[in-house]
C-alpha cells in the first residue's frame, strides 16, 4: 500500500470508529511502525484532518456533541478523580482540560473521557507515566469543556462540583 492510500485508510478508519484509536493499533492493522503512523496523523492534520490525540488514541471528533458547556475548577491532584467522576456520573462527557499558562497562553489537553472505566484508565496512564495533571502549572485552576445531553445534565454537574468544593466560581 502506497503511503497516500494509507493516510487515507487510516483517515477513513478513524472515521467510522466510535472509540479512540491507539497508534500501535493503527501501526499493526496497517503493517507499519508506530512511529509511521504518528507521522501519516500529522501529515493528515497539516492537510486540515480534525483528528485529536487523546491519552487513549486518535479521534475524529463528531460534530454533535450535545450542550457544550465549561466549567472552572480548582483542586490538587488528590482531588481529579472525584472531580471528574462527579462529571460523567451526570452523563456528561469530559472533552479536555485548559489551563492558562504564563508563557504558552492556553495549554489544552484533549481528554475524552464518559464513564468511570474511561477515567481509571486516564488516571492509570497518568500514574504508570508518573504524569502531572495540567493544572499544577496554574495553581490546581483550570477549566473543563463538558459534552452533556441537556441543561438539566450540565446544572447537576456544577451542583456536584460545587458539593466536593471543586467549583471555581464569581467570588472565590
Amino acid at each position: 500500500m502506497r503511503a497516500e492510500e494509507r493516510r487515507q485508510a487510516i483517515l477513513t478508519y478513524l472515521q467510522r470508529s466510535s472509540r479512540p484509536v491507539s497508534a500501535g493499533r493503527l501501526a499493526e492493522r496497517f503493517s507499519v511502525s508506530r512511529q509511521v503512523v504518528v507521522g501519516d496523523v500529522a501529515l493528515l492534520r497539516a492537510a486540515g484532518a480534525d483528528i485529536s490525540a487523546t491519552p487513549r488514541g486518535y479521534v475524529i471528533l463528531r460534530a454533535d456533541r450535545g450542550l457544550v458547556r465549561r466549567v472552572a475548577c480548582r483542586h490538587d491532584v488528590r482531588g481529579m478523580e472525584a472531580e471528574l467522576c462527579a462529571m460523567v456520573d451526570q452523563g456528561c462527557s469530559v472533552l479536555d482540560v485548559i489551563v492558562e499558562h504564563p508563557v504558552y497562553g492556553q495549554l489544552t489537553g484533549s481528554l475524552q473521557l464518559s464513564s468511570r472505566y474511561d477515567v481509571s484508565q486516564f488516571l492509570s496512564r497518568c500514574g504508570s507515566n508518573g504524569a502531572r495533571p495540567l493544572s499544577d502549572l496554574t495553581g490546581g485552576i483550570h477549566l473543563h469543556t463538558l459534552s452533556c445531553p441537556d441543561g438539566e445534565a450540565f446544572q447537576r454537574v456544577r451542583e456536584s462540583l460545587r458539593n466536593l468544593g471543586v467549583l471555581l466560581e464569581e467570588g472565590d
